[in-house]
């Protein structure tokens, strides 16, 4: 019961933010979902799942209650899903119509790419999209590039001060784009947490269930061909998105969200799975089988 209800109050501090100004798409009533908060009813005959990732969650997407968890409190590298902290900072200090001047060392990072211009100039939206779509390495750090004015430190110094206003515990990050570093690290259940709070994003909402498209710079003269790094997006499953993450130090990496045919919603996390697409299918199957939302 105590835990129910500390996940009660967290939600109210979770879901009630949504975007400032013009980067409203649709708000989420975190009202009405504060109301439909019924905790559900776990089934003890159903054997819990055989996950082989290092660190594994499930919680309830609108109470947090925790649904399953293993080594979910270790702190592990996280690959690209650091990018959510990094959207969520711009989608909350930024305007989607502001214009970005790629700059040569945010094209000159390693990693996937969307393969920027030095000199480019595209939207903050365009740039989001390219972030959270197919995790573009570049696209993120001209982003955390022109939000700090060119002090990436600065903007890893707001990262680690919103993980810290979000009581992310066990979570530390050094880059704004996942980079393999033994300063940047997370917690299966830190990034639940962090998961949940970027979801109440309308853009976010929007952006991680897009499977492809097209985004240009203002002038047209470029094109960037943007296409999902989630493979569970038009599985059987109804995903919602999130975040995938890949690197040699992370494994794989996936924070999900999915619904089943009654309309309940949980997160799931997995990091350092050896089949993060499969495990969190078995992982969301077992808990649709074994809890029960009246």
């Amino acid at each position: 019961m105590l835990t129910a209800l500390l996940s009660l109050y967290a939600s109210s501090k979770l879901l009630g933010a949504e975007l400032p100004g013009d980067n409203t798409i649709d708000a989420w009533n975190s009202n009405s979902l504060l109301e439909a908060t019924a905790i559900p009813e776990h089934n003890t005959d159903n054997i819990a799942p055989v996950i082989k990732a290092k660190s594994t969650i499930a919680v309830d997407l609108k109470n947090g209650m925790l649904l399953y968890e293993q080594n979910g409190y270790d702190h592990r590298p996280i690959a690209s899903i650091t990018k959510l902290m990094t959207v969520t900072i711009i989608l909350e200090e930024n305007k989607l119509s502001d214009i970005v001047t790629v700059s040569k060392a945010a094209t000159a990072v390693e990693g996937s790419k969307i393969w920027l211009a030095p000199g480019e100039k595209i939207s903050v939206e365009n740039l989001l999209y390219a972030a959270l779509i197919p995790s573009a390495n570049d696209a993120a750090y001209a982003l955390a590039e022109y939000n700090s004015g060119g002090d990436i430190p600065a903007f890893v110094a707001k990262m680690n001060q919103k993980a810290e206003e979000l009581g992310l515990h066990d979570t530390h990050f050094t880059n704004p784009i996942g980079l393999d570093d033994a300063g940047n690290y997370s917690s299966a259940y830190d990034l639940s947490i962090l998961g949940r709070y970027a979801y109440g994003k309308s853009f976010i909402r929007k952006a991680v269930v897009v499977k492809d498209m097209q985004i240009s710079s203002t002038n047209g003269n470029l094109t960037h061909d943007l296409k999902t790094s989630n493979e569970l997006l038009g599985s059987y499953l109804k995903v919602l998105g999130l975040k995938t993450g890949t690197t040699d130090l992370a494994g794989q990496c996936l924070i999900a969200i999915i619904e089943n045919s009654k309309g309940n919603d949980i997160l799931t996390v997995v990091l350092d799975s050896p089949s993060r697409y499969n495990e969190t299918k078995l992982l969301a199957d077992w808990v649709f089988r074994t809890f029960n939302w009246s």
